[in-house]
């Protein structure tokens, strides 16, 4: 009845999401793989698959270890990560484009993800966080394919509306083979939502994992050269933020400014496109600002303190290395949260709003160990970058312990590929004879 329902809907709403991914142009590349016209590119003959969906950056990002490890541990494996989003795709092509190949996730129409299915006969398919698509999950349960969740969770937001629909959840988590959750709140989510607690294994978060594969070789010189730092200035970078967070944050930067006349502070808004709209803003208080792409072009270099303007990709995480002090984004407004491992990873203190929703485990583990602090409101964020600003001791005394804590959650991606090998190994037993044998013959 609930796939029936369901199926209806999809038939009802399809030209409303054909119009979506029409109109909007970063959703118009890859549009004919997504409906079904055109497929994945397809894989050499004889090799079994992998398929691993990642929806967005955050997904495909947590994703990079688990898939380089499972390259290692089988070689033979063609491996296919699904994004829906434009970064995603970003992530695999530039992080893993020498082990995994990259096809947009097609859309859950019954007659589109079988077509998928048939043509890329997966040996298991594997979904990053909790992306569940009801007819992708019932096709491959169909083919005897297993299914697993990975550094799986369940936002507050999801869950309340996923009880709305508790039965037909019941039955999709039916169709997993293997749910391997971040926390025991993502454990007790899955288990009220019907899952069986044989299914669900408590194994932690692979974005521990991911913060150590990065490359450290960027010096805090050489990003002190890309926003053209000084050797005596603090820099507040606020990584992810969003327009009402940024408004926080110039104001408290106008406070401090007059107290450390050194103090010069880096917005990386979460969405770069709103890099001008931003500047202006910033202009109108009467404040200096630049942005990242200028300096990078050999721009005028400002004294004195001064905003910059981070409108690059891929640079935040690297950035955070010249940070005497840290905000992460998403958490003063009620978004949830973003990636607060980044600047913990340069041994950081990680200042962040009461809405963590999205990384509940890590913002906990990092305020009881001392290396993270929850500011309620925006009068105890400032408090906290005043004190900071004063007292070297105690903002490197946190740092030291942020740095502690991502080394001490590391090694869920191991225990994650040893529960899924569990499952696949036996699958890949012949075509691993058939290598062996392939071998001899030409010997």
């Amino acid at each position: 009845m609930w796939f029936l329902l369901y199926n209806l809907l999809s038939i009802v709403l399809s030209p409303d999401v054909v119009a979506i991914l029409l109109l909007k142009k970063r959703c118009r590349r890859g549009l004919w793989q997504r409906v079904g016209i055109r497929l994945a590119d397809p894989t050499p003959s004889g090799n079994p698959v992998i398929w691993l969906h990642a929806v967005s950056l955050g997904e495909a990002t947590a994703a990079v270890p688990l898939v380089r490890a499972m390259h290692e541990r089988y070689p033979q494996v063609v491996i296919m990560v699904s994004t829906i989003t434009e970064t995603g795709r970003e992530v695999v092509e530039q992080r893993l484009g020498d082990v995994a190949r990259h096809f947009y996730f097609p859309l859950d129409w019954p007659w589109v993800v079988r077509r998928f299915v048939r043509q890329l006969r997966p040996t298991a398919f594997i979904v990053v966080e909790t992306e569940l698509w009801p007819n992708l999950l019932k096709c491959l349960w169909h083919q005897g394919v297993p299914t697993i969740l990975v550094n799986g969770r369940i936002s507050s937001r999801s869950f309340r509306r996923y009880l709305c629909i508790r039965s037909f959840m019941a039955q999709i988590l039916s169709l997993l083979s293997l749910c391997l959750v971040q926390s025991d709140r993502d454990r007790e989510r899955l288990l009220e939502l019907g899952a069986s607690s044989e299914q669900v294994r408590l194994t932690g978060n692979m974005k521990f994992d991911h913060i150590s594969l990065m490359d450290d070789q960027r010096s805090e010189d050489t990003l002190s050269s890309i926003v053209r730092a000084h050797e005596d200035e603090a820099w507040i970078i606020a990584g992810s933020t969003h327009p009402e967070e940024e408004n926080i944050l110039l104001r408290g930067f106008q406070q401090l400014s007059h107290i450390f006349p050194h103090v010069c502070l880096l917005l990386a808004p979460r969405h770069i496109e709103r890099a001008d709209k931003l500047e202006q803003t910033v202009l109108d208080l009467g404040l200096k600002v630049v942005r990242r792409s200028v300096l990078g072009k050999g721009g005028e270099v400002l004294q004195g303190p001064r905003v910059v303007i981070l409108d690059t990709r891929g640079e935040l995480a690297d950035v955070y290395a010249m940070a005497t002090l840290t905000f992460v984004g998403g958490t003063l407004v009620p978004i949830g949260g973003h990636n607060l491992l980044e600047p913990a990873r340069w041994g950081k203190p990680v200042f962040f709003g009461p809405h963590t929703d999205h990384c509940q485990e890590i913002a906990t583990r990092l305020v009881e160990a001392g290396g993270g602090i929850q500011a309620q409101n925006e009068i105890e964020l400032i408090a906290l970058l005043k004190r900071g600003l004063e007292d070297r001791e105690w903002r490197e005394g946190m740092g030291h312990v942020s740095k502690q804590v991502v080394e001490m959650n590391q090694g869920v991606v191991q225990q994650n590929l040893d529960l899924i090998s569990g499952l696949i190994d036996e699958r890949l037993r012949p075509v691993d004879r058939e290598a062996s044998h392939g071998l001899r013959a030409r010997s």
